[in-house]
């Protein structure tokens, strides 16, 4: 006789299960995604449309908050306008039809150099110091290795505020205020710790045996870690690079009080983009748009790393 089996599996959800979780994975989608929808649709207004009420959502599209974030200009008088020759760009002709002209470039773009130097700067080198310092602890036996490990994390619990005026004080006499220098060696300090203990985790389920085998083939300590831990530990590595890359890509607070000019990054330049009669809006949508592509472009590159599939497969081999 052939049976009929109605057998299923107990940890395969079912279609209402997977109707439901879909559901509410693009409703959250959707509420984490208005805020950045918002910001670039009042980077496209012009000014008077940005500050609107009730808020314009269908509204003619400019690139008026570009030229604005990239510009830096002055009122004049209609006579002195005619006078001029013709605009020789598409934000001139923006200008003087508001009856200003462009006087010069704005400090956006060297804020933005400043954020890029300082924040992969800062990523490379507390990931580099938190992968050695990691394998260190997860394979030698380190004296009081619970109470160091311990320590530092300590030290990002710490609030930045705490320490904001003795750090200020010391770079001062250390000549590292507004330099981005200071700025990368700061951000590594408060990284690192968040760096170790990650990575300590990826490390540890690394099984020894294939640095052994690889020590017997004749490879070194260090051969054995560049070319049988790193590569195991790429998922690892990138979570921690994204983490790391965020925290000093946003910090707002040490850059304030420790930049004011050479090295200032973004962050504390877009809030103060002043147009006429006030806050720029549409500018500091545009700085804020233009200001999310890297973060997205890094996190899409490493997207493949974020699976922890990769190091669970390679150890169950």
């Amino acid at each position: 006789m052939t049976g009929i089996t109605t057998a299923h599996s107990v940890v395969e959800p079912g279609a209402r299960s997977r109707r439901i979780a879909a559901a509410v994975v693009v409703v959250y989608a959707v509420l984490t995604m208005l805020p950045l929808v918002w910001i670039f649709m009042t980077s496209l207004k012009t000014p008077p449309d940005s500050i609107s009420y009730p808020p314009k959502i269908v509204f003619q599209p400019t690139l008026e908050g570009y030229c604005n974030l990239f510009t830096t200009r002055s009122r004049q008088t209609a006579e002195y306008i005619r006078s001029l020759p013709p605009p020789s760009g598409f934000c001139e002709q923006i200008a003087r039809d508001r009856n200003m002209v462009v006087v010069s470039a704005s400090n956006y773009a060297p804020r933005f150099v400043n954020s890029l130097i300082i924040a992969f700067g800062s990523t490379f080198c507390a990931v580099t110091l938190g992968t050695l310092a990691a394998y260190g602890f997860s394979r030698f036996k380190v004296p009081l290795a619970d109470d160091l490990l311990f320590f530092i994390l300590s030290t990002r619990m710490m609030p930045p505020i705490a320490v904001a005026i003795p750090i200020y004080l010391m770079y001062r006499e250390l000549g590292l205020s507004d330099t981005k220098l200071g700025m990368i060696l700061l951000y590594t300090a408060v990284n690192v710790s968040l760096a170790v203990w990650l990575l300590k985790g990826f490390i540890d389920e690394i099984p020894r045996e294939y640095e052994e085998a690889a020590m017997i083939d004749g490879y070194t300590r260090l051969q054995s870690f560049r070319k049988v831990v790193l590569p195991q530990a790429a998922t690892g590595i990138a979570a921690t690079a994204i983490f790391c890359l965020i925290f000093a890509w946003n910090e707002y607070a040490f850059a304030v009080l420790l930049t004011s000019g050479d090295a200032q990054t973004a962050p504390p330049f877009i809030p103060i983009i002043i147009g006429e009669g006030g806050q720029d809006w549409p500018a500091v949508a545009a700085g804020t748009t233009l200001f999310l592509i890297p973060i997205l472009v890094f996190t899409v590159l490493l997207r493949k790393h974020l699976l922890r599939g990769i190091t669970f497969g390679a150890v169950r081999k």
